[in-house]
């Protein structure tokens, strides 16, 4: 499976790690990493939003310590003068952040990244306890899941705090120390750094690595195959020394997801399959690099998937974990060609998909770029007049004209939905 989509350029490379019924281990890989070497169970990859598992992780081994509690307030941790939004006399809870349903938005209102291709690096603490001291809850909380990498970032932000060290040092005393995950951490030694598989876009374009601050609990840890293996092995066994029984407090159904087949534990996503079996998951995506890490109670199967591009590879995991969960068919290759600045221009504007939701087309010499509602910026490619494409997802925008000729809409093209947005500016 994964030498396909490497041969057939739809992923830069792809390492998978299995975990059998018997326990074994093992790791098939395909593709280059680190100064062409081939990739293996020690390259390096950035893992994204898996790290609100270790988040949630520490959540529960300082539950389990008693140094917090799930039902403890989360302003409660950040101390004195501190201002975390409520709603009808509720506060937001540990719990509240751990499951996505605290009501807090995807990403905060003033993220505006000075550097789009590392848009996390610039946003401190100090930014984002402002956003939440002036922010609205738009509904109750806990009253619905919505994902939320401001919520598990703060949750981060809020244990470190606790502790009174960085997200760094507490995750790596906490969890990678325990588990002896001496290939994973935040920041990189330089062995690790020289294991580092380069990251690409969908496109397989270069992209660089990205660091994260005060969210660095939604996203900021880097790990191998072989380090992860051993993460998803203290999690499949509760009975596994030092964190066993902790971690297994992770995966106990909290609260609603956003399907009727979907659940959430303390971060970790939990889908009733055909079959009436829990697949307890998590997967991740930077601007260079996807992951994946999932395991089946019933079947006693646990994989791990990461890759050095931003393509999507979820779709192999979950048909590893269950072979009835079909392989998606790659996205369609599609070649950039040059449009006249002239005629970029005129696609230039902020088009309205939603009361919350635009998206705004910039314009830099001969490229466009889209950016969507506290979202990163990302570039865009033309296709044909009319017609552009992204490729650090699987999206494509059409621009439509009124009857002079004028672009008055943009249609967004993803997952087998048209969304239009009418011209606003």
């Amino acid at each position: 499976m994964i030498r396909e989509r490497v041969e057939s350029r739809h992923s830069s490379g792809i390492v998978v790690g299995l975990i059998d019924p018997d326990a074994r281990r093992r790791v098939v890989a395909w593709g280059t990493g680190a100064g062409g070497a081939p990739l293996d169970e020690h390259s390096v990859f950035e893992i994204g939003s898996v790290t609100k598992t270790f988040t949630a992780s520490v959540l529960a081994e300082m539950v389990a310590r008693g140094e917090v509690r799930l039902d403890q307030p989360v302003a409660e941790l950040l101390g004195p003068g501190v201002v975390i939004p409520e709603r009808n006399g509720r506060k937001i809870t540990l719990l509240d952040l751990a499951t996505q349903s605290s009501g807090l938005p995807r990403m905060p209102g003033n993220f505006a990244p000075r550097d789009p291709s590392n848009p996390y690096a610039d946003y401190d603490g100090a930014r984002m306890l402002g956003f939440l001291a002036g922010y609205q809850l738009p509904r109750d909380i806990g009253e619905r899941y919505e994902y939320s990498n401001l919520g598990v970032g703060l949750l981060g932000f809020a244990l470190a705090r606790k502790a009174n060290m960085s997200y760094e040092r507490l995750v790596a005393e906490r969890i990678l120390r325990p588990l002896e995950m001496a290939e994973s951490g935040v920041t990189l030694t330089p062995a690790l750094t020289a294991r580092l598989a380069p990251g690409h876009n969908s496109g397989l374009d270069p992209q660089r690595t990205w660091e994260l601050d005060a969210l660095a609990g939604a996203g900021a840890v880097r790990s191998t195959v072989g380090d992860m293996l051993r993460y998803l092995a203290a999690h499949m066994d509760s009975a596994s020394r030092p964190l066993g029984r902790a971690l297994a407090t992770t995966h106990e159904r909290r609260r609603a997801g956003p399907q009727p087949n979907l659940s959430l534990g303390l971060a970790w996503h939990r889908l009733n399959n055909a079959a009436g079996d829990t697949i307890v998951w998590h997967n991740g995506e930077t601007g260079g690099y996807h992951s994946f890490v999932g395991w089946n109670p019933a079947r006693r199967v646990g994989v791990v998937v990461l890759s050095n591009s931003a393509t999507n590879i979820d779709d192999v995991a979950l048909h590893i974990l269950d072979e009835r969960i079909p392989l998606t068919r790659p996205p369609v290759q599609r070649v950039a060609v040059d449009l006249a600045p002239e005629v970029l221009a005129r696609y230039v504007g902020v088009y309205q998909l939603a009361p919350t939701f635009s998206i705004a087309i910039t314009r830099e010499g001969s490229a466009l770029h889209l950016q969507a509602t506290n979202q990163p910026r990302f570039p865009l490619y033309a296709e044909s007049e009319g017609k552009f494409f992204l490729r650090v997802v699987d999206a494509q925008v059409e621009f439509t004209k009124d009857g002079t000729g004028a672009v008055d809409a943009l249609i967004l093209v993803q997952n087998g939905a048209r969304q239009r947005g009418a011209r606003v500016k």
